[in-house]
């Protein structure tokens, strides 16, 4: 059975975020579940390793049981196979906000990606938080380079744009303009979107989901439920 997926707005580990992730462990199989965080996307400015104990932090805080960090890096970590069995054995597997074209050039084709993949086509969720909920779409926006590149495609014809309510809503105009055609979601922060497996979705925490596509805006609460 295809397992889920879960995208995030970004300000992770706080406040409205336990909703959705609350929900991503019930989905996992509960609080035993083995939880694994993938802090690549923090890597860059070398805060990998304190974004992931925070990570570590709050899940427990959740009451998950069994929650590691994994030293997933860079290329050479990505494609490392003793990473790669632990990803394959995860019930959630969690991708950290930070830098999003570096998180996306290091999974794209590594065996770490390939082996996510295997665990959420055996029922795993695969979540992310800004960065690591854009790379996760066909098409993510990389703002150190101002480019729009290919992400890993698990929400096909789709790009998110994270801490909506804030400053992600900039950047609708220009992407519509430049990816016409391609669904724009926008995610507040503490606000996060589940699939059923299907390419339907729920809203769960502190703020709304913005769809924008076939040049209408479409905006839903917590709660409410759609189709991308």
């Amino acid at each position: 059975m295809v397992g889920y997926l879960l995208l995030e707005g970004g300000a992770e580990f706080g406040g409205r975020m336990r909703d959705p992730d609350l929900k991503a462990i019930e989905l996992a199989g509960g609080f035993d579940a083995p939880i694994r965080i993938n802090p690549t996307a923090a890597a860059p400015d070398n805060n990998h390793q304190r974004a992931g104990n925070n990570g570590i932090r709050w899940f427990q805080s959740l009451g998950a049981k069994n929650v590691v960090s994994l030293p997933l890096i860079d290329k050479v970590s990505a494609n490392d196979e003793s990473l790669a069995k632990s990803l394959r054995e995860a019930k959630l597997i969690y991708m950290l906000g930070g830098f999003t074209g570096y998180l996306g050039e290091t999974l794209k084709g590594s065996a770490t990606w390939e082996a996510a993949l295997e665990a959420h086509r055996t029922g795993a969720v695969v979540a992310g938080s800004s960065a690591g909920a854009m790379v996760m779409c066909e098409f993510y926006y990389d703002p150190s380079k101002g480019k729009v590149a290919g992400g890993l495609n698990l929400v096909p014809n789709s790009i998110v744009l994270p801490h909506h309510n804030t400053f992600g809503k900039g950047w609708a105009p220009q992407l519509a303009k430049e990816l016409a055609g391609v669904k724009l979601i926008g995610i507040d922060e503490q606000t996060g979107m589940i699939d059923d497996g299907a390419q339907t979705w729920t809203v769960h925490g502190r703020g709304d989901v913005t769809l924008y596509r076939n040049h209408q805006i479409e905006i839903y609460e917590a709660g409410k439920m759609f189709s991308v």
